[in-house]
């Protein structure tokens, strides 16, 4: 069952969210759909958008992007750098809008962390997304990141 947001300002005061799932498989196997550019591709982006990864490089210092379509722009690319890398436990990264859809400005770099625990051949999925622009922006990415992990779920138990 999906968890709710929960949204907070760090202590630097800036919104944060974060969301917690309990997923049906073992964390290697959900490690490995965080860090292989053809599984993301097929569960990330919330509702009918499709993802297509369209570079990759999963290691500390490493980029990525991630061309979302079917956004009400049309399409929405999010680039980021690896700063944290431990599989099969936690990925550290960051997130940046070419242009964000809350405030049309490109250019705002937040935080994300995915910590994945197991729990008895299970994993507990915890991601963490700090150093938002605004509350609106937090709020905005919380149902992004709940339409994403709405369809990681269902993508892990067919893989």
């Amino acid at each position: 069952m999906p968890s709710p947001a929960v949204h907070f300002a760090a202590a630097d005061g800036a919104p944060a969210l974060s969301l917690t799932r309990m997923l049906d498989a073992p964390r290697e196997r959900v490690f490995k759909a965080w860090t292989d550019p053809v599984q993301m591709s097929r569960w990330m982006g919330p509702g009918a958008i499709r993802a297509e990864v369209t570079a990759m490089d999963a290691r500390p210092g490493g980029g990525y992007a991630i061309t979302m379509h079917g956004t009400p722009k049309g399409m929405s690319v999010v680039r980021g750098v690896y700063r944290e890398i431990v599989p099969p436990e936690r990925l550290v990264f960051t997130w940046a809008w070419e242009e964000d859809t809350v405030t049309h400005r490109a250019g705002h770099e937040s935080v994300v962390t995915v910590t994945l625990r197991d729990v008895g051949g299970r994993t507990e999925l915890t991601l963490l997304h700090e150093r938002l622009e605004s509350p609106a922006s937090r709020d905005s990415h919380a149902e992004g990141w709940t339409g994403c992990l709405d369809k990681f779920g269902p993508y892990l138990a067919g893989v």
